[in-house]
């Protein structure tokens, strides 16, 4: 009897190796290291799983994808769990993943490392961008849960210490799904409040935080958003998340950090009593100094009044008149002393100007003969031929004469 063969298309085949791995492996844990990682515009993420012999594809859809905390690497050796499925369209099996994490290091601490990291290096948490928490603000914004104790205990310190201070609560979610995003909103909101409100109703410093936690509670105030809705922030920024050790990436990126919200209350509101008592020792300290310097102008005074100059004046008067008299007749001699001086000093000057004048010489006889044409001085009568005109000077007066004989 002959067997009938059944001949199977491609699809159906792969069909059916896809049922057979399906169920017998619909849920798997897997180790392995990551490498050829890549992720398309579509949001899912593929890589290869391997160890030391052996490798699988694997793949991550973006509905899963976007609840990792930490960023996959390529040599990063994670421990997944999933399905094993075949992919129809080249007939390679895959392991699909719906979770994965780390290997040696919790998933969140591994993110929040990450993080640290990559917001370091673009400055968020440079001591620079800090700016100084206002002293004695009038208004102070708080972002925490309305019903934790965080708001109970910074109301309480308020109470306690200083009750003018006005609070504004902006209530928000501290853990959990969409808390992030809200406490990021609530911060750029009190600074939107900032720029619409009077000047009289500005918020002066906000105080972010919650109380104590596992890093699975507190992961909020560890997340992206938050950290640059704070680093943004033209308010200043006291992070007062509830722990005393560890510190989260808000505590970074603030400009104070504070290990509780009791601690950043007190931080920001002063003690009454304490700036009463402040305030009465500089009012003493200024009253004593006031009366102090009364006390040296009233003896500086009395020394005035007794002096010689205020009991006597017309006497002072007339002593200052006898030395302006004085100094006037002394100015007087000066300055006849110097005229005298400077009028024999001319004499003797001109005296000798006189002797080496030409015109000294001409008085004792001499005389100087010019060419009239050009004014030149006339020393050798061979420059001269009859006929020529000269100038001559004397002593006193000139004569022109003609050339008729040259000797």
């Amino acid at each position: 009897m002959e067997v009938k063969r059944h001949i199977y298309t491609i699809t159906e085949l792969t069909k059916e190796i896809r049922a057979l791995l399906e169920g017998q492996y619909p849920s798997v844990w897997a180790e392995g290291e990551i490498s050829n990682l890549r992720q398309p515009s579509s949001g899912h993420m593929y890589f290869t799983l391997k160890d030391a012999d052996s490798q699988i594809a694997a793949v991550i859809f973006r509905g899963v994808n976007h609840k990792i905390k930490f960023k996959l690497e390529d040599g990063m050796r994670v421990i997944c769990f999933g399905s094993v499925t075949v992919y129809e369209k080249n007939g390679q099996y895959q392991l699909m993943i719906s979770s994965v994490e780390p290997k040696g290091i919790g998933a969140l601490q591994l993110a929040l490392e990450q993080l640290k990291i990559k917001l370091q290096k673009e400055g968020l948490f440079e001591e620079s961008h800090k700016v100084p928490i206002p002293f004695l603000p009038s208004t102070i914004g708080v972002v925490t849960s309305a019903t934790g104790a965080a708001i109970r205990d910074i109301l309480n310190v308020a109470r306690r210490r200083y009750q003018n201070i006005e609070i504004i609560l902006r209530p928000v979610k501290v853990q959990g799904e969409g808390a992030a995003e809200e406490i990021a909103l609530a911060i750029d909101e009190f600074n939107e409040f900032n720029k619409a409100a009077p000047g009289a109703r500005h918020v002066d410093v906000l105080i972010v935080g919650r109380g104590g936690g596992s890093l699975e509670d507190l992961w909020a105030f560890n997340e992206e958003t938050v950290a640059r809705a704070i680093y943004g922030s033209k308010i200043p920024v006291i992070s007062a998340v509830g722990h005393e050790i560890d510190w989260t990436i808000s505590d970074l990126v603030a400009d104070k950090r504070a290990p509780t919200p009791s601690a950043a209350a007190e931080i920001v509101i002063p003690e009454k009593g304490e700036l009463k008592a402040l305030i009465n020792g500089y009012v003493n300290d200024l009253k004593n100094s006031i009366l102090g310097k009364l006390d040296l102008l009233t003896e500086k005074f009395a020394r005035l009044r007794d002096s010689y100059i205020l009991r006597r004046p017309r006497e002072m008067v007339i002593q200052y008149q006898q030395r302006i008299d004085d100094l006037a007749a002394g100015l007087h001699k000066t300055v006849r002393h110097i005229v005298v001086s400077n009028d024999e000093k001319y004499r003797y000057l001109a005296g000798k100007l006189e002797v080496l004048s030409p015109l000294g010489i001409l008085n004792r006889g001499y005389s100087i003969t010019t060419r009239p044409v050009d004014g030149r001085i006339l020393k050798d009568a061979s420059s001269l031929k009859p006929g020529d005109c000269v100038k001559t000077r004397l002593g006193r007066g000139a004569f022109t004469s003609k050339v008729e004989i040259i000797d």
